[in-house]
């Protein structure tokens, strides 16, 4: 009897750790970071981006900031979905003569001293700066509409860390 007792608790171990790793699985999935595209600037244009990294706000229109994968210092993310602040990205193709979206007049706003291209998406809109040193690149889903509230927050390390210029 004893020696059944023993081979059915063998037999349980594996029964039990199956639950285990669902669970771990589960909280491994559900984890805070989010992935994007890291961008890949050079020379002066990183060390804007790395201060600019520093100078980011802890919270954006009331959301707080997580961890972005891979983990960079050229880029951010605020909430859930994710607002995401990519910095030393391409000049977008609309700004870009000869291009195929190019647009002599495109929509731009000025926020606290910080001038932004608005380009509607599929889910928000993308915004990025113009007349700067480096392209910044922040992408916001429509659930936090009107999308343009997360710039204020983001206009004073933009403007602190990347000189205007083209």
């Amino acid at each position: 009897m004893l020696g059944r007792v023993i081979s059915s608790r063998r037999r349980c171990r594996p029964i039990l750790a199956l639950p285990l790793l669902t669970v771990a699985f589960a909280a491994v999935s559900c984890s805070s970071s989010e992935d994007v595209a890291v961008p890949s600037p050079r020379g002066e244009a990183a060390r804007h981006c790395r201060a600019l990294h520093e100078e980011l706000p802890r919270t954006v229109d009331g959301l707080k900031r997580r961890t972005a994968e891979p983990v960079s210092d050229f880029t951010a993310v605020w909430g859930d979905p994710a607002v995401q602040l990519r910095c030393g990205v391409p000049k977008p193709d609309v700004l870009r003569h000869g291009s195929e979206h190019y647009n002599p007049n495109p929509e731009a706003a000025e926020v606290n001293g910080v001038r932004w291209l608005f380009e509607k998406q599929d889910d928000g809109y993308r915004f990025t700066t113009v007349l700067r040193k480096v392209y910044v690149e922040v992408t916001v889903p429509g659930k936090y509409a009107p999308e343009v509230n997360v710039l204020p927050d983001l206009a004073g390390a933009v403007k602190k860390t990347v000189p205007a210029g083209i």
